[in-house]
């Protein structure tokens, strides 16, 4: 059975702003107030005009919750519901924020008039905090050429390793030839992660002083010290004043930060790379806590997505310019979304810094490895079915991909997303079925459909655009969206829907296709629903393609991207995330021990101040210590010449050659091999003419 939708033409105006973006801006603000909660890249600021003052965020979020909660969300509820206002409340208004990226023709600022401000730049690439009523606007300036929302970060979920565990000494990760690399002397390492950063545990301590050099806090009230209009940053200066109080608390109470959660991630990477028994154990060490802020995590009310990671490299860059030290930064954290190749905007500002000598950053490949389940009870597969492939033969040939959404009472409450990249030789027109057998579509290229109401009361949305402006490639991009602003809120239908791909003009016919994840999480019951969770949708057995479910941000083209090598079973662990990058390029560059790794134990009591995880969050750090020694060696080493060391110098895996695994890389890194190799580079060369 098909639908009858509306279908508009997709034209240059719309073009130049993302299909996410697009969804959002143009859907309700009631369901947008609802959307920012798990919308990394959006934010919600209420403001209420009052005769004599203004209320607290805490006041205004609790009205708001208030309104939202009652059978018409445009009128206050009861009185109780209201501040305690002194004042009456003359008017409320509600302004939604996007962190976007902005494309431009030319590495100039945007006009004044459309009152956009800039936050960082990047030659022609930027970062914005744009109001969404502004964003007609923005993308009828002819000095834009697109702008992107955001990606978000996936929070990292690290397996905990049962047991106790001791100090591990530093034999475990020392390695040869210290007296080339120095443990890292004259090297910043930065970690780019979550949960805090226990400055004071043991194993960054040196003397009674921290080895961290600063920390930037983006999640803690803003203060002069901040770069950004968010945050703060603690210095070295304060944090070892803390530690060296003696008021019978510890100095991370005394310079708190926005997150200090016990077995904090942070922590635990940051001690891989560079604690006193990590890999580069004489380094400076800086942190930046990319946090979801200090209001219970309220994430209506903060950003959490790829700009911000945009501004934490930018920040340890500089900083390693003031000190005059070379840099090697990690980032344990993953993003899902765009082309999985090196065009989408934050890979671009990555490697825009890498062009430098002596720069490195370390990515973590992803824990998306999985296909298949290990036991009858293992579900972990869902996290790792995310990618799938194809090839239509000709034109007039069709192809079908399922797309399965899941749900606890036949409903899913978040929203799902799939984005089909292909070739810009072939034209392919695109139509969705969902569970009860409706059809919708086909949409042809440059058509659209946009918050379309399905029968359920849930909305779908459709684009089909050519020539992406970030890679020259065609993108079909696919939404499924909850209605959050019925008074019952309705879940995405769970079931099989089927995306047909209809082969219009095909030359190459090749494609691939990406969900973007989301975590399983619980939403607050409700009364006449108290189980309601979202899910992350996932490709059928049939559909999925075991290979290219890297992280979108390990497919830069100068990071190393790092797998995880589970040491004692002398193999790839299942979880790693594998390659290649859309565009065929050689992702996960190395593999590194990720599992069951001791390190640090944030903010714990001395006797449980270690813990073992488990993850490819585990295994970047390592890469990222060895770089550090590496760029310790030789500081004038460049990004390329980092992996091509890195390459040259790896060890295969038991039954493997030299050619580079999609899952394991070129093999396991060799700390001492790649210092070896980082000295010879740039030696004076023998003069055999003589």
């Amino acid at each position: 059975m098909r639908r009858k939708i509306q279908v508009h033409q997709l034209g240059e105006e719309a073009r130049k702003c993302d299909a996410k973006l697009r969804v959002i801006a143009n859907g309700d603000i009631d369901v947008n107030v609802v959307r920012a909660e798990r919308c990394d890249a959006l934010s919600v600021a209420k403001t209420y005009g009052l005769k004599q003052h203004m209320y607290s965020m805490e006041k205004v979020e609790a009205v708001e919750a208030a309104r939202l909660k009652s059978s018409d969300p445009h009128r206050w509820r009861t009185k109780a519901a209201r501040p305690p206002a002194k004042g009456k409340i003359k008017t409320v208004t509600s302004d939604i924020y996007a962190n976007v990226f902005i494309s431009k023709h030319q590495a100039e600022p945007l006009p004044k008039r459309l009152k956009v401000v800039e936050t960082a730049q990047m030659g022609t690439l930027s970062t914005a905090k744009v109001q969404l009523s502004k964003l007609k606007q923005l993308t009828a300036n002819p000095l834009v050429r697109q702008v992107a929302l955001g990606q978000g970060l996936r929070n990292p979920n690290p397996v905990i390793s049962t047991g106790n565990f001791s100090d591990p000494g530093p034999m475990v990760r020392e390695v040869k030839h210290a007296n080339l690399h120095k443990n890292g002397k004259g090297v910043l390492v930065g970690i780019i992660d979550v949960q805090g950063f226990d400055f004071a545990h043991p194993d960054f301590v040196v003397n009674g002083e921290t080895r961290f050099e600063a920390i930037w806090d983006m999640g803690a009230e803003v203060d002069r010290t901040s770069p950004k209009d968010y945050g703060r940053v603690i210095s070295r200066v304060q944090m070892n004043k803390a530690l060296a109080a003696n008021v019978g608390a510890p100095a991370t109470q005394l310079e708190p930060q926005s997150q200090m959660d016990f077995g904090s991630h942070g922590t635990h990477v940051a001690s891989i790379a560079a604690g006193n028994v990590g890999i580069a154990r004489d380094s400076m060490i800086a942190g930046v806590l990319v946090s979801l802020g200090p209001e219970d995590g309220d994430r209506r009310k903060s950003f959490y997505d790829s700009t911000r990671i945009a501004h934490a490299v930018d920040w340890l860059m500089k900083l390693g310019e003031d000190l005059s030290i070379p840099v090697s930064i990690n980032i344990s954290l993953g993003t899902n979304g765009h082309a999985h190749d090196s065009s989408a905007p934050i890979n671009r500002w990555i490697d825009a810094w890498l062009a430098t000598p002596g720069r490195s950053v370390c990515v973590a490949a992803g824990n998306a490895g999985q296909e298949k389940a290990e036991t009858p009870d293992d579900v972990g597969f869902v996290m790792g079915r995310i990618h799938t492939s194809g090839k239509i033969p000709a034109a007039g040939l069709n192809l079908d991909i399922d797309w399965t959404v899941a749900g606890s009472d036949g409903q899913d409450y978040s929203e799902n997303e799939l984005e089909i990249w292909f070739s810009a030789q072939d034209k392919i027109g695109v139509s969705v079925r969902d569970p009860a057998g409706r059809t919708y579509g086909p949409i042809e290229p440059l058509e659209f459909i946009e918050n379309q109401r399905l029968a359920d009361g849930t909305f779908l949305s459709l684009y089909n655009d050519l020539y992406h402006e970030a890679n020259g490639a065609n993108y079909i991009g696919i939404f499924l969206s909850p209605n959050f602003k019925a008074k019952k809120p309705i879940g995405i239908a769970a079931g099989q829907w089927v995306v047909r791909l209809h082969g219009r003009d095909i030359r190459d016919g090749r494609f691939d296709g990406w969900i973007e994840r989301d975590d399983p999480s619980p939403l607050p019951p409700e009364p006449e629903q108290p189980k309601r969770w979202r899910f992350p949708s996932f490709f059928s057995e049939r559909s999925n393609v075991d290979c290219s479910s890297i992280s979108t941000l390990a497919c830069g083209n100068r990071v190393v991207a790092v797998a995880n090598l589970d040491k004692a079973r002398e193999c790839i662990n299942v979880t790693s995330s594998q390659g290649p990058t859309r565009e065929g390029a050689n992702k996960p560059d190395i593999a590194a021990p990720g599992t069951d790794i001791v390190a640090a134990n944030g903010f714990s009591s001395p006797a449980d101040a270690w813990v073992g995880m488990t993850g490819t969050s585990m295994a970047s750090p390592f890469v990222c210590g060895t770089v550090a020694l590496m760029l310790a060696t030789r500081p004038d080493l460049t990004a390329a010449q980092i992996l091509g060391i890195i390459q040259r110098s790896a060890t295969p895996l038991v039954g493997k050659s030299f050619v580079w695994e999609n899952d394991a890389g070129f093999g396991q890194i060799d700390p001492a091999g790649c210092v070896l190799e980082a000295q010879r580079v740039n030696l004076p060369r023998k003069d055999k003419t003589r």
